[in-house]
């Protein structure tokens, strides 16, 4: 029995990405650490991109990354818990602006 080119199957023989992934960081105490996301049901997982295109769009043009392999990119993030992988999401949502604070209300004297 051979096996079915990736083209020829619904399925592709090969079900990890090819190639390199885009992997956004943010900076950590001993260098650049992968950023980790949440689903929208709350559990985390590690995000990567095909393109750096792909990331850009979504993350914006000043989000750092660095290049790594999905066996790789898993590896960092087990020791975490993290077993979820979420390639090239297309939606994320703004950073929280910052809460600018209110001035106290003055009391109210009664009588």
């Amino acid at each position: 029995m051979t096996d079915p080119m990736c083209g020829e199957d619904p399925e592709p023989a090969d079900p990890t990405p090819a190639g390199p992934l885009f992997v956004p960081v943010r900076p950590g105490p001993s260098g650049c650490v992968a950023r980790l996301f949440r689903t929208p049901l709350g559990e985390r997982t590690a995000v990567a991109f095909t393109s750096v295109r792909a990331l850009t769009a979504t993350l914006g043009p000043d989000q750092a990354w660095i290049m790594l392999a999905e066996p790789a990119l898993r590896a960092l993030t087990a020791p975490l818990g993290v077993t979820r992988l979420t390639l090239d999401p297309q939606f994320s949502a703004p950073a929280p602006a910052p809460l600018t604070p209110v001035a106290p209300a003055p009391a109210l004297r009664i009588g």
